[in-house]
């Protein structure tokens, strides 16, 4: 099948590079020249564990290729996916002139029957407008689906080719039978293409991540209970997530959720029920914890350091929203950091992946370690804000003998409470007790 992705960001470079895997010809399509250039270079814009794999190994076989020109990229295509970004306005609503501006520039362009897609995670209504845009200017048949996507960062992938399931928006016979014949090799397994209206998938997609969303933050506000009453959240965790009702994913305690869905399809949610006249409290409420969530550690900071962190220099690990990506989108680490910065702090900081988005933030406000250690060398203490798989076994001796005190603030509660006593340091983590072993702080 002839396919055609509009907007190389995330999605749209997942998108194409696995239909391309199962066979299909696609022709990507972005309006930044040096983006493209790049690609064509087989040099990948994101880090996303695996899909350099099949990046490559598509464009080698030719069957994934690249273009800025739009009309040239939908030539002979049966399925346009646009695949663009909506980023949140300030009142939380999703921004949607990407998307309507490629649909009233398809119209005139369009010379064969095509089934458009809108990929992107767009509001209930969004089917409507693209096809209000597409319909102005076209001369011949198309048909406008919703089919969101569930991709998770770090394991896209994994989540493209084996989904738990396809979710498919369409009252037309034909769409249905092209997205049918288009999925088909993916669902081999058994797992569901789930027909449905437009709106219904529309609203599916924010309702499976603010559900997650409500989930984590359910967790973190029965976290800081549990330091309230001296109860353990893992301990409570196990018991609730062992629930078949419930399940034990999405459960763990922390800091709070970030990255690129979670925060806007929340607000967005939340912003169009507004525009209904509904207040939704719960969603409302989950985005207030878990904006609080996010810095919960720094007060923590303060009082071990008698109240002030000026003059003290402060390790970080772990820059991205969460392991296996370059994401910092909504990161808790970032909130942290002006935090520091703004107390007086030197920050030193390290992440396997996404240095180099934080330097574009940051600049010369931070140091930058080339590795883990580095960071945490002749620093006053370590927090940890992202459950990297190199942060959970860290050679302890070396981080006791580089940093000048020995405490730890662990964001995403990786060590083991009895473990940390045992090894002298000072371990302050959320929704546990706190372990106060180590040695007096030194100046």
């Amino acid at each position: 099948m002839k396919i055609a992705v509009v907007g190389t960001g995330y999605v749209g470079l997942v998108t194409g590079t696995c239909f391309a895997e199962t066979g299909n010809h696609v022709t990507c399509v972005d309006i930044d020249v040096q983006k493209i250039e790049k690609m064509r270079n087989k040099q990948m814009p994101i880090f996303e564990p695996g899909l350099d794999l099949l990046f490559n190994r598509n464009i080698e076989q030719g069957r994934l290729d690249f273009t800025t020109e739009l009309a040239e990229g939908i030539k002979d295509a049966q399925v346009i996916f646009l695949a663009l970004p909506t980023p949140p306005g300030e009142d939380g609503s999703a921004d949607l002139q990407y998307i309507l501006k490629v649909a009233e520039d398809l119209g005139p362009i369009l010379e064969k029957y095509a089934v458009i897609v809108d990929k992107s995670t767009v509001p209930v209504g969004t089917a409507e407008k693209v096809r209000a845009k597409i319909q102005a200017n076209a001369k011949v048949d198309f048909d406008v689906v919703s089919n969101p996507e569930f991709l998770r960062e770090g394991v896209a992938v994994d989540d493209f080719m084996k989904p738990d399931r396809v979710v498919v928006g369409t009252q037309s016979a034909k769409a249905q039978k092209v997205m049918e014949l288009l999925y088909a090799p993916l669902v081999r397994q058994g797992n569901p293409v789930i027909f449905m209206d437009e709106k219904s998938a529309e609203l599916t997609k924010y309702a499976a991540n603010s559900f997650l969303a409500t989930k984590i933050t359910f967790m973190n506000e029965i976290a800081n209970l549990c330091e309230l009453v001296g109860a353990d959240v893992d301990a409570v965790r196990r018991g609730v997530g062992t629930d078949s009702r419930i399940g034990n994913r999405f459960l763990f305690a922390g800091i709070g959720y970030g990255g690129s869905c979670f925060p806007k399809d929340v607000q967005a949610l939340a912003k169009s029920s507004r525009e209904y006249d509904y207040n939704f409290e719960l969603l409302n409420s989950v985005m207030e914890v878990n904006h609080r969530q996010k810095t919960k550690l720094f007060p923590k900071l303060i009082e071990y350091f008698g109240g002030s962190l000026r003059g003290k220099t402060i390790a970080v690990w772990g820059l991205a929203f969460k392991p296996n990506t370059d994401d910092i989108r909504e990161a808790p680490a970032l909130y942290n950091i002006d935090e520091f910065l703004e107390a007086g702090a030197t920050v030193k900081v390290y992440d396997p992946e996404a240095m180099e988005n934080v330097r574009e933030i940051y600049g010369d406000k931070l140091v930058y370690s080339p590795h883990q250690y580095a960071a945490s060398d002749d620093a006053d203490a370590l927090v940890i804000f992202t459950e990297w798989p190199v942060f959970r076994t860290p050679d302890f001796d070396v981080l006791a003998k580089g940093l000048k005190n020995s405490v730890i603030f662990d964001g995403r509660n990786l060590y083991d409470l009895d473990a940390m006593a045992d090894l002298g340091f000072d371990y302050i983590s959320v929704g546990r007790a706190e372990v106060k072993k180590a040695q007096a702080i030194k100046v």
